[in-house]
Parts: C-alpha cells; sequence; structure tokens
C-alpha cells in the first residue's frame, strides 16, 4: 500500500497491493478523477483529462464554466454549477438556491485509519493502513469538503468516506451527500446488482449499461430485502476468474442509492451514499455532517478475486466480535419448531434432546412475553409470560444450563404493537403523521428511537433480561419497512433529517448493547435477511440470511450473499421438511452440507423429527466441528451455480496456505442417463500432490492428485441418485 503526493505533476497516486487509483488537480484548484484500475507505476499525468477539449480550456485559465462543468471528469461532482451528470452533493442556502463550487485548497497523508462518529466503519492501526484526505472548499458558503480515501496492507479494497463542515456564516441545507463516486471510460459495461423479496434476497442481474440512468436503492427505512446496497460495473465477459469489475458497497443499514449514469460522451459515473428521497439535514454554522463509508473494489480477475477481497476486508477490518475467529456455537432455534406454541416443558424436551444430539445451545425465539399467542399483540412489553415460563427466564436459563446447553433469546425492540400495554400508554413513541392513520405491518408500527426516552426505555428492556440471567446469544429482529414517517423531534425544516438520525439511533443501541454485554453473541435479523448489510455486521460477527430455510432455495440466497459477505457471516439453519417456505423435501444430509457453508445450526423440533434424521445430527455436529475453521477462515470459489446450469451447485474453500480444501457438490435434480460430472476446482496449489480424504476402500491405496491437475484438467465427482443429494470432497496436500 501506498498513498503518494506528485507536487510536480499535481498528481495524487494511491496503491493498494493490485491496483492504483489516480486523481489530479487542474488548473491548481479543481480535483479531477484520471484512472482506477490496475497498478501502474509511472502514469503520464493529467493529460487524460483532455482539459483542453473544454472550451477556452488551458492550464492557466478556464474559459467558460459551463462547457467545462459539464465534460470534466470530477472528483466529486457537485450540482448546479453546470455538471449536469449525476451529482455527489446538492447545497441550498438559506435562499432556496442550489449551487456550490469546490475546489481544493489542501490535503494530508497519515498511516491509520480513523473511526466514523456514531458509524460503523472499517478499523486499521497505523501499521496496517494509510489515509488521504483531501480537503476542498466552497468558498462562497463557506463550506469544507473533505473527501478521505484509506488503504489496507494486503488488501485492493480502498474505503471512502466524506466529512461536509459549515465553517459559514448562515445555515445551509444538505439535500444529497454521496460518499464516493468514479469516472470510467466506457466499455461497454454491464451493471451487476442484487435485488430479491421477503425469502428469496440477493438473487443476482446484471444488466447492459444503456445512456442515462441506472440505479439500485430504497426508500424503505432499511437496507432492505428488494435491493441491496452493493452494485458493481463489469464487462461482459466478466465471470468468476477472469474479466474487470469495480464494485461499490455501502457500509450502512438505511436508504441508500447506487448510481452509474452513461454520459453523452461515451463516458461513466459511479455514485453511491444515501438516498436523498426525503432527506434534508439543516447545517448551522460550525457544524458538520459524516457521510457513511464506501468500500471500493477493482479485480482484473473477475468476480472471484473481488469476492475474496471484502471476506479478507470485513474479516480483518470490519467484524470486531470476539467470535470473529471462532467457532459459534451449535444452536438450536425453536421457532420453527413450535411458533408460538410452546410452554417450558416443551422447551426442556427439546434441550435435552438436542444435547444428547451434540447440540450446544437452545434459543427461545418469539412469544415468551407479555400476551404474545400470534404475531399481532404485545411487541413492546417485554415481561415474561409467566403462563408459558412459570419460574421466568432466570428459572427457563438455570435448567437450560443445567442441562448442559447455552441459552439465547429473540427480541424485536424496534416495534410496537397497537395491542400492548406500551402503546396504550404511550402512542406517541410510534412513528406516525398527526391526523393520519398509519398503516400497519405484521401488526405493528415502528418505534421512534431517535428519541432519547423511547430508545432508552428500548434498551433497558433488552439490557434488563440479559442483566436476569446467564444469556449468551440474542437475535435481534426487525419485521417492517418504515411509512408514515413523522416525528415530533423531527419536522418542519429538521424533517428530512429522522431516516438517518433513526439509522444513527439503531447504530447506538448496537453499540450500547455490546459495550455492556461484550461477551454476547449478537445476531441480527431482519425478517431474514432485509437488513443483511455492512453496518450491521460492524456490530455482530452473524446476520440471518433469509427466513427461507430450504436447501435447495438457500443455493441462491447464499449465493448472492457469499459474493460480498464471510461465509462465518451467513446465518444458516438445517430446518425441517417438507420445508415450511416452499414445502419441498430434501435430504437431511444434503440440509446439512448447505448449512455447513454459514453459521450452521437447526431450525427444527428435534424431538419430533424422523428418527433417521436425528440419528445424522451427531454426525452433523461432527462434520461442523471438523470443518468450520477452513470454512470460517478460508477462501471461497464458486464452482457452478444452479442458476445457470439448472441441474447442480458447487463450491469450495480452501485454506490460506492451500494445504487443505472443501468442496460441495449438490445435484438440484436427478435427470436419466447421464454421466458423472466434471467439475474444475480452484485456488489450489498447482505443485502440490492432494489426497481425498476416505477415498481408500479396503486395502485400496487413497486417491491422489496434482493440483493443476485437479484445476485444469478437473474431477470427476460421484454419480449420485436423487434430487437435492449432495457430496462433501475433502483434500489435504501432502
Amino acid at each position: 500500500m501506498a498513498i503518494i503526493f506528485d507536487e510536480s505533476r499535481h498528481l495524487f497516486m494511491i496503491g493498494t497491493e493490485n491496483t492504483s487509483y489516480i486523481m489530479a488537480i487542474t488548473a491548481g484548484k479543481y480535483l479531477g478523477h484520471i484512472y482506477y484500475g490496475r497498478k501502474v507505476n509511472k502514469p503520464a499525468g493529467e493529460a487524460i483529462l483532455r482539459v483542453k477539449e473544454l472550451a477556452f480550456v488551458d492550464r492557466d485559465f478556464i474559459g467558460e464554466k459551463g462547457s467545462f462543468g459539464d465534460g470534466y471528469p470530477f472528483e466529486f461532482g457537485s450540482a448546479g454549477i453546470g455538471d449536469f451528470r449525476e451529482s455527489c452533493i446538492e447545497i441550498m442556502n438559506e435562499n432556496g438556491q442550489i449551487g456550490a463550487e469546490f475546489i481544493y485548497r489542501s490535503h494530508r497523508i497519515f498511516d491509520g485509519k480513523p473511526g466514523l462518529k456514531g458509524l460503523p466503519a472499517t478499523f486499521a492501526n497505523e501499521n496496517d493502513a494509510q489515509t488521504l484526505e483531501i480537503t476542498l472548499m466552497g468558498e462562497v458558503l463557506g463550506i469544507d469538503l473533505i473527501l478521505s480515501y484509506s488503504v489496507f496492507e494486503g488488501s485492493d479494497a480502498i474505503a471512502r468516506h466524506v466529512r461536509v463542515v459549515n465553517n459559514g456564516g448562515s445555515t445551509v441545507y444538505l439535500n444529497k451527500i454521496n460518499s464516493a463516486c468514479i469516472e470510467l471510460n466506457n466499455k461497454d459495461y454491464e451493471m451487476l446488482t442484487m435485488y430479491g423479496s421477503w425469502a428469496r434476497e440477493r438473487a443476482i442481474s446484471r444488466t447492459p449499461i444503456g445512456y442515462g440512468r441506472h440505479s439500485t436503492f430504497t426508500t424503505r427505512g432499511i437496507s432492505s430485502h428488494q435491493s441491496h446496497p452493493f452494485y458493481a460495473v463489469l464487462g461482459k465477459d466478466t465471470g468468476e476468474d477472469s474479466g474487470e469489475i469495480y464494485g461499490m458497497h455501502f457500509v450502512y443499514s438505511g436508504n441508500f442509492e447506487g448510481v452509474v449514469e452513461r454520459t453523452q460522451h461515451d463516458e461513466l459515473r459511479m455514485t453511491m451514499g444515501i438516498n436523498s428521497y426525503n432527506f434534508r439535514w439543516k447545517m448551522e454554522p460550525g457544524e458538520e455532517f459524516i457521510a457513511p463509508e464506501v468500500i471500493t473494489v477493482y479485480s482484473c480477475e473477475g468476480i472471484g478475486k473481488m469476492t475474496r477481497t471484502l471476506h479478507d476486508l470485513y474479516r480483518t477490518h470490519l467484524i470486531r466480535s470476539k467470535y470473529l475467529h471462532k467457532k459459534r456455537p451449535i444452536l438450536l432455534n425453536n421457532w420453527e419448531a413450535t411458533y408460538f406454541d410452546f410452554n417450558m416443558d416443551k422447551l426442556l424436551d427439546i434441550a435435552r434432546c438436542a444435547k444428547e444430539q451434540g447440540i450446544e445451545m437452545l434459543v427461545m425465539d418469539d412469544g415468551w412475553f407479555g400476551k404474545r399467542n400470534s404475531d399481532n399483540c404485545s411487541l413492546g412489553d417485554w415481561k415474561v409470560n409467566t403462563e408459558k415460563l412459570p419460574e421466568g427466564i432466570e428459572g427457563l436459563v438455570k435448567r437450560v444450563n443445567e442441562i448442559g446447553l447455552e441459552f439465547g433469546i429473540w427480541f424485536e425492540p424496534e416495534m410496537v404493537s397497537p395491542d400492548s400495554d406500551l402503546y396504550r400508554a404511550h402512542p406517541d413513541y410510534a412513528i406516525a403523521i398527526p391526523g393520519r392513520e398509519a398503516a400497519q405491518v405484521r401488526s405493528q408500527y415502528v418505534l421512534d428511537i431517535t428519541r432519547d426516552e423511547v430508545r432508552d426505555y428500548v434498551y433497558e428492556s433488552v439490557a434488563n433480561i440479559l442483566r436476569s440471567a446467564n444469556i449468551r446469544y440474542v437475535k435481534w429482529d426487525m419485521n417492517r419497512p418504515m411509512t408514515d414517517v413523522g416525528s415530533i423531534l423531527y419536522k418542519g425544516d429538521t424533517a428530512g433529517e429522522f431516516y438517518h438520525r433513526y439509522v444513527l439511533a439503531l447504530y447506538d443501541l448496537q453499540e450500547r448493547l455490546t459495550s455492556e454485554f461484550p461477551d454476547l453473541l449478537l445476531e441480527n435479523c431482519t425478517s431474514g435477511g432485509g437488513r443483511f448489510d455492512p453496518g450491521m455486521l460492524y456490530y455482530s460477527p452473524q446476520i440471518w440470511a433469509s427466513d427461507d430455510t430450504d436447501a435447495i432455495e438457500r443455493l441462491t440466497i447464499q449465493r448472492g450473499t457469499a459474493m460480498l459477505y464471510p461465509l462465518s457471516s451467513i446465518g444458516a439453519h438445517v430446518s425441517d421438511c417438507p420445508n415450511h417456505i416452499v414445502g419441498r423435501s430434501t435430504s437431511f444430509e444434503t440440509r446439512g452440507y448447505v448449512a455447513l457453508a454459514g453459521t450452521f445450526g437447526y431450525e427444527l423440533d428435534v424431538t419430533r423429527i424422523p428418527e433417521d434424521d436425528r440419528k445424522m445430527i451427531p454426525a452433523q455436529v461432527a462434520m461442523y466441528h471438523k470443518y468450520n475453521d477452513l470454512v470460517r477462515e478460508g477462501d471461497y470459489y464458486r464452482i457452478a451455480n444452479i442458476c445457470d446450469t439448472n441441474e447442480f451447485d458447487a463450491w469450495m474453500v480452501t485454506s490460506k496456505d492451500k494445504k487443505e480444501a472443501l468442496v460441495t457438490y449438490i445435484q438440484v435434480r436427478g435427470a436419466a442417463n447421464i454421466r458423472s460430472r466434471i467439475i474444475t476446482l480452484k485456488g489450489l496449489d498447482p505443485d502440490a500432490v492432494y489426497v481425498l480424504e476416505n477415498s481408500g476402500e479396503g486395502d485400496a491405496p487413497c486417491k491422489e492428485f496434482y493440483g493443476d491437475e485437479l484445476m485444469n484438467i478437473g474431477f470427476v465427482t460421484d454419480k449420485i441418485w436423487g434430487d437435492g443429494s449432495g457430496r462433501l470432497y475433502h483434500f489435504t496436500a501432502k
């Protein structure tokens, strides 16, 4: 890693392990983007900006600013000054006029990586990172714009964020703020995004980039099931292992928008930041606004290299939990086992049976509080239902611990039911627009946690339960988007602050929780995977990927998730069949293989499943303990996916030293009169000899393969029978 300023040529050069990011100062004041891509050692300088073509422009004089603004590749384009492309920042003065011209003032380069006040962000010590801060000034309004770029030792990621400081003498309004911008020359690129809905999150879409603006976004108040705070620009021929890709990943859990615009001159502008929908931030003199972080990654070795860059970055510089490099306890969650129909005796029966099979934790999900026998009441009333749990939480936890299991619990702290003691006492605690009947979703409203008293109530409701007993795990759920957004705190010219204020309040709650309970294993969940984003990963080392636990559906869900996130962060369980969401039956063995590519746990009533399935649990537990270190810490490679093959799916994880590899092969659909399949493996040492575990039969020698053989000629899978069947193949280097 290296960040250099070449004063003679007015160039900023940011170098990662394999990439270069270059900017230049034009005419002594405008910061332009020159290049982002494969590493270069001696760039030509600002000639590539082509400023001579921008109407009466030369080194010392810029004539027609309108023509200049419409073509210059600004590093951070501003609205209202003649740059008609997608803007990065829009500032309005007290008269309602929009426009701010930002020119270079200063910069500094330093070791380390600063945190962001109130926001999740990557972190590093002075030896592991280097940061460039460039200060641009808006002279008329007195606004400073600080662009920050951080690079990390051994990584090709660049972490970027922006600060806006009002150093003027009057109030201004920030109507729009992005966190990163990239200018590219178009090469007939495509846009890769992730779309979905509840129970089918993070499907992958690739579309050609035509002229105009193309976006991925949400206005739901959460990063959402329907979209994801990530997109990439990539070549038409870019695949897993070859081709160019530029990715942007937003470290944020609320409304976002990523835009790529193809301009009249066949250039591309990529932006990412907070969605400007219903956003306006009032800035008094002396105040600053910190925009969330964006992670940018360039790869010329395909999507897979981008994936592994993000995985390594998040494991090393984003996830803070003590569980990051540890095996997580194998838990059994009672949701799909019992739903609301349980009592203490039922939970203890499940716990005893689970212990016999080697399961390590019982998690009590929804239904333990208030009068919660269905999902239409009692949210907000976080008092134990003594009809179900006569000995209370403390008594239940003690009994579960005596059986030999750890204990976890479910909360949905951000919500309130209209039918609840809390709502009857404090209807004003809910987000609402006065005089309008608020929309219910799942018979609940959203609490206004931007208010201190509401946020304190929410926190103490959770913390008091955790203080009362030996609770080791919390599942933090959130089950609806935001509507009817109104707050008694933020109205008039501050009403547009609410969505972002809400996200900041959420981060404050989780920061308080993880600070008071540092040994807690926190798993975030938003009606499944509706807030699976890097912002939440900063607080919890794992996130529930989807409420759809069907092994075959999970192949697509976990493929999209694993494109960006380490397998150790993907909440995945073995559930019962027929599956409660889609009605499909898949072998218990295959359900275990798919859940192994995640946190691994169970979501079923272990006392009621078929005996043959129950007998397989000890072997699956052993499988998890044998392979989890590799799955958690290794390099992930996609081999094939069901969306392309329509018949099978395969992936692998290779240890960092390339001495061990685990291949998972899932036959989604069996077929008549077909041969075994040949799959080419990845990430191995071409010169090493690999032994396939358990391949020797009787006195026959184990099968051995050279690494280059497996990666080029391929590996022949077993010919297996039936839909939804699977195999694991474990290779170790001699």
